[in-house]
């Protein structure tokens, strides 16, 4: 209960019945714009992968996948997904999708360590998405393109749900800045991470934050990222490394940053083989997934989630992630949060 924030003179703009209607109304049109500016297809993902493959998104390395035994595969153990970060990327091999086109899907996991607010629930739904490039757009100049398309699409969003709902006014600017973490900290030295993320997004509005996962010059991480799907060893600029990062906004209803994408381009066999060195993960190399890696069977990629709940949250001036969603939440944050005029699912 200690993280959970309180909005300030926070009223729903919207009914009930008009929230679910403009989650529908966001879901469809955002995702039919995504899949136009990136050239994806919609395909079908699982909800669980088996357990041992390295297929599922570790995430920070800590937390537990929900498992469970199938009765009729002898007890092997199935993982419900934390994300589809490494599935899709076999996926691109299996639909033998060309470069500059790629899928994305429905992304429905459950994170049981997650720790519960405002914005973080057991329950995440997003859109995943992962397309094959060649070699030459393994650079920060094409992610950073990349990023300007799908921060497009979500101005487009916003603009229709304002359209479609007048009582909500849009806030977000009509550009995106990209910084990269060690130049953040150089900013802002004092600050935790999270700090500095509030301080740039609320100067900027909206912020692509490069660089997540490397260590820092001041030998810390800026947040943790798994050293299997994102390249955050790269060189992209002499000092600093990482081709990824995360989309982040300065949401005025919760007065903080708030991350509505991670993304970035994938390893390469050679990221691959330096970042598991660096986090002493080497026998990952014996994994399923990482074998075809570094036996060249998948196409290098670019890929991210993009949370879906998140952004009908943010388009829609929702204070709390459970008006939009239905999950489990603590009793007393029910209570806290209905008190504050924000009835939870």
């Amino acid at each position: 209960m200690s993280k959970l924030i309180k909005p300030e003179h926070y009223e729903p703009l919207l009914t009930p019945k008009q929230t679910e209607q403009g989650i529908k109304l966001i879901k469809d049109f955002f995702q039919i714009n995504l899949s136009t500016e990136l050239k994806l297809r919609r395909v079908t993902a699982p909800l669980f992968v088996l357990k041992g493959l390295g297929i599922n998104d570790d995430l920070n390395g800590v937390e537990r996948a929900v498992s469970f035994p199938i009765k009729d595969m002898g007890e092997a153990k199935a993982e419900v997904v934390h994300s589809l970060a490494k599935w899709k990327r076999l996926s691109l091999a299996e639909y033998n999708i060309e470069p500059n086109h790629g899928l994305y899907t429905d992304m429905n996991a459950i994170r049981a360590d997650e720790e519960l607010d405002n914005l973080h629930s057991l329950y995440v739904d997003q859109w995943d998405w992962e397309a094959v490039i060649t070699p030459e757009q393994r650079t920060a100049d094409f992610l950073q393109n990349t990023v300007k398309r799908i921060y497009s699409a979500i101005l487009r969003t916003e603009y229709l749900t304002c359209e479609a709902y007048p009582q909500i006014k849009p806030f977000l600017p009509s550009e995106i800045t990209f910084i990269h973490s060690e130049d953040l900290l150089k900013m802002y030295p004092d600050k935790t991470p999270k700090e500095r993320e509030d301080a740039i997004c609320k100067k900027y509005g909206a912020v692509f934050l490069m660089g997540i996962g490397a260590r820092l010059s001041n030998g810390e991480k800026h947040d943790g990222r798994a050293p299997d799907y994102d390249d955050w060893s790269t060189e992209s600029e002499p000092g600093k490394p990482g081709l990824n990062g995360d989309i982040l906004i300065w949401y005025p209803v919760l007065n903080r940053s708030f991350e509505l994408s991670s993304m970035g381009i994938r390893v390469d066999p050679k990221a691959l083989l330096k970042q598991l060195e660096i986090e002493h993960q080497e026998d990952r190399k014996e994994l399923f997934f990482h074998k075809k890696l570094l036996n060249n069977e998948l196409p290098l990629s670019i890929g991210g989630g993009i949370g879906q709940s998140r952004l009908c949250m943010v388009l829609l001036h929702k204070g709390h992630i459970g008006e939009i969603q239905a999950s489990i939440w603590p009793d007393d944050m029910r209570k806290e949060c209905e008190s504050w005029g924000m009835p939870l699912i």
